[in-house]
C-alpha cells in the first residue's frame, strides 16, 4: 500500500525506533507511548484489519504473538506483567489501518481499559 506509513515503515521509507524484527515481523516503539514501554507489533505484510484476516494467516498472528512476548522479555515488564491490544476500526481506537499490535508495560494497567 502506498499511502500506508506502517508499510512505509516496513519498506524503510520512514525511519521508526526498531527494536525487533524478523522475516515476517517488525516491532518499534509507539510514537505517542501510553506506558513506559509501548510497542507495536506489525507484519511485513498489509492487512488492513483483523476482519481481513484469513485462515492461511494464522501462523503470522502466532509470530506476532511470539514477537510481543520476546520484546516484553526484551524491555523488562515479561515478569510483572503487560498488555497486547489489537483495535479493529475506527470505532474500536483503529487509526492505522495495517494490522498491529501494541505491547504495553511498565506501569499499572487498570480494568476495565476504555
Amino acid at each position: 500500500m502506498t499511502d500506508c506509513i506502517f508499510c512505509k515503515i516496513v519498506a524503510g521509507d520512514i525511519p521508526a525506533d526498531i527494536i525487533y524484527e524478523d522475516e515476517d515481523v517488525l516491532v518499534f516503539r509507539d510514537l505517542n507511548p501510553q506506558a513506559p514501554t509501548h510497542a507495536l507489533v506489525i507484519p511485513r505484510c498489509h492487512i488492513p484489519t483483523l476482519n481481513d484476516l484469513r485462515p492461511e494467516d494464522a501462523q503470522l498472528v502466532g509470530k506476532m504473538s511470539l514477537a510481543a512476548t520476546t520484546v516484553a522479555r526484551q524491555e523488562g515488564i515479561a515478569d510483572e506483567g503487560y498488555r497486547v491490544v489489537f483495535n479493529c476500526n475506527a470505532g474500536a481506537g483503529q487509526t492505522v489501518f495495517h494490522i498491529h499490535m501494541h505491547v504495553l508495560g511498565g506501569r499499572p494497567m487498570g480494568w476495565p481499559p476504555g
